[in-house]
């Protein structure tokens, strides 16, 4: 899991969608001129309403955790779903899109061999927070042990340095 918002701090509009699709116009704020030529991409984007965009197949590679590492494997991006919450680390984040996170990892648990639902953070500490202290990690397990198949969930402690 990761958070998104384009600029930082401002929610809404299509500049998320277009820098993973490599359409965002660099000039359209100023900003955008300090990831210029970014190429990143993520699996889901979970909006603040709680919309759900997908821009890459879960059988393909997105490119969203870069230099990263986690029980011993690097290169998080071959083995992992990348998930975007419209937000900004160390805030908080709205119910629409725990509840709609809970519907697509249930999902998503159904169709692959999910082993573990982690932060950004948990697989490139010092290098990134994401989704960060506003995650309500607690709340996400909650709704994820009502219904099966119940995930297992990183614990920062555990998280590989890196």
């Amino acid at each position: 899991m990761h958070s998104i918002s384009l600029p930082p701090g401002e929610y809404g509009g299509d500049a998320i969608e277009r820098l993973f699709s490599n359409r965002l116009d660099w000039d359209a704020h100023p900003y955008y001129q300090s990831i210029r030529g970014l190429k990143v991409s993520a699996h889901f984007l979970v909006r603040r309403d709680g919309e759900l965009l997908q821009f890459v197949s879960c059988d393909q590679r997105a490119w969203h955790a870069g230099r990263s590492l986690w029980r011993g494997r690097d290169g998080c991006n071959d083995f992992s779903i990348g998930i975007e919450l419209e937000g900004l680390e160390g805030q908080h984040f709205e119910a629409p899109q725990y509840r709609q996170l809970a519907r697509l990892l249930r999902a998503l648990a159904q169709q692959y061999p999910l082993a573990e639902a982690l932060g950004h953070e948990h697989v490139a500490p010092g290098r990134k927070a994401d989704p960060g202290p506003g995650f309500d990690w607690p709340l996400l397990r909650r709704m994820l042990r009502r219904t099966r198949p119940a995930l297992p969930f990183a614990r920062p402690e555990r998280a590989d340095p890196g």
